[in-house]
């Protein structure tokens, strides 16, 4: 792809539009990394998007499909990639060659505010490669805060990397070993770049626990402390000692990083899982803030053109372009719609002081709507909220029922008896369950590593903490063919099916399932 990469330089009309937008929306506030815009064709806009953004990735198949898709979506009409913005320092920003002038000033006010969130939001900490990926206070940023994250240069490694082990063992070996390796890549602790080092507690076999007596006086210690109680106590601390001597001591929610720790992988192996887990890793952030990242975004493009930058003719453009954005199509959630609705409720309440216990407090409707203190806390408010929120927590804590009912949310679901989606309920609680539901680990269930020798076998054995959400038996049968091929041992997976625990198994050549009892 490097053919064209001395001919995306932007045309100087462009150039001066990008230094106006990026002095105005410096002035509002925002604090963004060095952008470089590129401009792009849509064949070659089509072809960095089916490489996630980078140009330099590793070879794979799924790339050439992604690629025929988004080909096929543009040319029958179907979508259309504006703008493509990558978490990098610099960032770099891709312009679709073709666009009008009043989308291409939408574009860039829109990555403006995208970088400006990829460098302040404390999700994003995870991905600074100078603190090795170890992030324990991501709010206690540097004064000058400048982070190593050169990803693109990464990612190309990354791809060298790949390179070298299909030159030296052929495409398909090496393939076949990545798609194994991609359906594994969400079973991942998306938090695990703010947990720090664990404490590991070294105890002296050899020694005798003394049993944790009560206190008592010597003639009522066989009363205060009879042997049943003792003999009690030291069953327990003799089950906490055998439960320390589990591998692993305590469940574990990374299970690529434990795979990487402790599976029989040849020196090319590890090293390609090791690229698919950094690199998933990578991408957590943008699964985990997608609503407020986008909902960010609109809000100060749109803050910025109809005020700053656009004139009197561009009005109408801006706004034919700003409604297909923010229109929401049967079925899906906008994330656009969404986020910039909840920014400008945010804004709106903390500008009229509608917040705190005596607002909690009103039950006065005709008060409540006219409550104004006039505090002008908004803009503040939204900076704090842009740096210490993910969408959960973002949802959690300012989805209001007022704010649904202004919206109209709902929830749907599949009528059997009339054949068709049907609106299912409007009741605020409903839907707030609902949407915390989909973005909770981003909709995938919570696996977890219970043991890496079952029953003395060396076999691994997970376990599905079912938080509501079931597993797709189909895909966890693939994904336990994957686990074999890389721990290169028997897989078993424990979850609950109509509230018995059945455990799936699988040897490497056939699949087996055992019910337990009644949950």
């Amino acid at each position: 792809m490097s053919e064209f990469a001395l001919k995306t330089a932007l045309p100087q009309y462009l150039r001066q539009e990008q230094e106006l937008i990026q002095r105005l929306a410096a002035e509002e506030g925002l604090d963004f990394f060095p952008i470089v815009f590129e401009i792009l064709s849509y064949d070659q806009m089509n072809e960095i998007a089916a490489y996630g953004g980078f140009p330099n990735r590793y070879p794979h198949w799924r790339h050439g499909m992604e690629y025929e898709r988004l080909a096929k979506s543009y040319e029958y009409g179907l979508s259309k990639i504006y703008e493509m913005v990558i978490n990098n320092n610099p960032s770099y920003a891709y312009l679709l060659e073709g666009n009008s002038l009043v989308d291409q000033k939408l574009v860039m006010a829109h990555v403006c505010a995208h970088v400006d969130f990829f460098k302040n939001n404390f999700a994003f900490r995870s991905t600074d490669l100078d603190v090795g990926g170890k992030t324990v206070d991501p709010t206690n940023r540097p004064k000058n805060y400048d982070p190593n994250r050169r990803w693109i240069d990464k990612m190309a490694n990354h791809g060298s990397r790949v390179r070298k082990h299909i030159a030296r063992l052929g495409i398909n070996k090496v393939e076949e070993f990545i798609d194994h390796c991609l359906s594994l890549e969400n079973l991942i602790d998306p938090h695990a770049a703010f947990h720090g080092k664990r404490k590991k507690i070294v105890e002296d076999d050899d020694a005798t626990a003394e049993v944790p007596r009560l206190k008592s006086k010597d003639y009522m210690e066989s009363f205060i402390n009879p042997e049943e109680y003792l003999d009690k106590q030291r069953q327990k601390m003799e089950a906490e000692k055998e439960r320390q001597k589990r591998f692993p001591e305590r469940p574990e929610r990374d299970v690529l990083g434990f795979l990487l720790q402790h599976a029989p992988l040849e020196r090319w192996e590890h090293d390609v899982l090791e690229i698919i887990r950094e690199e998933a890793l990578y991408f957590v952030p943008q699964m985990q803030t997608k609503i407020m990242n986008e909902g960010w975004a609109t809000y100060w493009h749109s803050k910025l053109l109809t005020e700053k930058i656009l004139n009197a003719s561009e009005i109408i453009d801006y706004a034919e372009n700003a409604a297909g954005v923010l229109a929401t199509s049967g079925g899906r959630l906008n994330p656009y719609k969404l986020g910039v609705e909840l920014y400008r409720n945010i804004e709106e309440r903390w500008n009229k002081g509608q917040f705190g216990k005596e607002w909690e407090e009103c039950d006065d409707l005709d008060a409540k709507r006219h409550w104004n203190l006039r505090l002008g806390l908004g803009k503040k408010k939204l900076m704090e909220v842009r740096a210490l929120y993910n969408d959960v927590t973002f949802i959690d804590e300012f989805l209001t029922p007022e704010f649904c009912r202004e919206q109209k949310l709902f929830t749907f679901a599949y009528s059997n008896r009339n054949e068709r989606f049907e609106i299912e309920t409007r009741e605020f609680k409903a839907v707030k369950e609902k949407l915390l539901f989909q973005l909770t680990n981003a909709g995938n269930p919570f696996i977890y590593v219970e043991d890496a020798n079952h029953e003395n076998k060396g076999e691994l054995y997970l376990r599905h903490d079912h938080q509501g959400l079931d597993l797709k038996i189909d895909y966890a049968k693939e994904v336990m063919r994957s686990l074999v091929r890389v721990w290169k041992r028997p897989v078993n997976l424990a979850s609950i099916t109509e509230t018995k625990q059945v455990t799936y198994r699988y040897d490497g050549s056939e699949h087996s399932q055992k019910t337990g009892k009644a949950a």
